[in-house]
């Protein structure tokens, strides 16, 4: 496919932008993406990785400054990195310093991926019993919460759902 600025040579790269709700597809040239101030991923003015983390934790991109509190480790006990060592390079040290940082990262995750635990997907297709499994967890917490508050009419109410859905999981 050929620029879609220039119309002379090969487009190489894809952006999708999305301004205000609109999405917008355009395939253009290396040389006219720089002319139009794009970011290139792996140029001076690319993406990276780093950028995004040292962005989501409010550092400057290469400074080794985070705001340190004293409810949070700042240095994981079995290698040694410390947060602000983290922010700088953008990886952990080992596997252990997920449990040493957990208090700060629950806050990253939650802004990165809007919760704090991962649920994936569900296939449209071959997901219907995956998906009726979840909304029955999700459900039962909720019946639990309104038995333990003693709102019983809302408890019935919650489990006559579960019911429902439990019947469609045996229909399939």
């Amino acid at each position: 496919m050929t620029c879609q600025e220039c119309g002379k040579r090969p487009a190489t790269l894809h952006f999708t932008k999305i301004v205000n709700g609109e999405k917008t597809e355009f395939r253009i040239c290396e040389a006219c993406a720089r002319e139009k101030g794009e970011m290139i991923p792996g140029t001076a003015n690319g993406f990276s990785i780093h950028n995004l983390i040292s962005g989501l934790l409010n550092l400057e991109p290469g400074s080794a400054g985070a705001s340190e509190t004293k409810s949070a480790p700042l240095r994981c006990e079995n290698c040694g990195l410390t947060y602000k060592q983290f922010g700088k390079i953008g990886r952990f040290g080992c596997k252990h310093c997920y449990e040493h940082f957990v208090d700060r990262l629950d806050p990253l995750f939650k802004r990165v991926h809007g919760n704090i635990s991962h649920v994936g997907k569900v296939p449209k297709r071959s997901g219907g019993i995956i998906k009726y499994k979840r909304e029955i967890n999700e459900l039962k917490k909720h019946l639990a919460r309104h038995i333990e508050l003693e709102e019983f009419e809302k408890a019935a109410n919650i489990r006559d759902e579960i019911r429902e859905l439990e019947k469609k999981i045996a229909e399939h």
